[in-house]
């Protein structure tokens, strides 16, 4: 670590070759703490550059203290704001599509006051029926279904893998419509 600390320090003091020989050392360490959350390749190496900078731009606030947590944090920061902007842009766009689609089929196809109702009464008694249920899998199902967290958020919450995830969420729904089936001879 002290060639990390010996490099920083030339590179604050202005010898931009230091800051080279950090970027040449921690590109792979950064590549792939955002190949993590990103899997496209393309866009990890526009994150990686954006990283990159954003060190540089931070490196006078470092405190000498674990300099590859420190840029490990940065990239991870950067790639989750990379994904949270994703999703929004996505949700503009489905936004826009269903205003388009909206303008098209007209306001018939809106849901009724008591249609709003009914599907909140029907969500309540969802999770009612999920209390009677191992708490393994109503975790996982309320996490899924009604946090909408990805099987990758909830695992990590869990400290468990997205494959125990995936198996508990599958349990879960049979256990639930077993009990569904109990409690109003209905189906889920």
């Amino acid at each position: 670590m002290d060639l990390d600390n010996e490099l920083i320090k030339q590179t604050l003091s202005g010898k931009e070759d230091a800051f080279e020989k950090i970027v040449d050392k921690y590109k792979g360490y950064i590549f792939a703490i955002i190949l993590k959350f990103i899997k496209d390749h393309n866009e990890a190496e526009n994150i990686a550059q954006e990283v990159f900078l954003q060190i540089y731009i931070s490196l006078p606030e470092y405190k000498f203290d674990n300099f590859k947590g420190w840029i490990g944090r940065i990239a991870a920061n950067k790639s989750i704001d990379w994904k949270r902007k994703k999703k929004a842009k996505f949700k503009e766009q489905v936004m826009e599509n269903t205003e388009i689609v909206i303008d098209r089929v007209g306001l018939s196809d809106f849901k009724t006051p008591e249609d709003i109702l009914i599907e909140k009464e029907k969500q309540q008694k969802i999770r009612k029926v999920c209390k009677s249920i191992p708490d393994i899998y109503e975790n996982a199902i309320i996490k899924f279904y009604f946090e909408e967290k990805s099987y990758e958020e909830i695992a990590k919450e869990e400290g468990t893998t997205e494959k125990t995830i995936a198996s508990r969420l599958y349990r879960g729904r049979n256990l639930l419509r077993e009990k569904w089936r109990e409690e109003s001879d209905e189906t889920l």
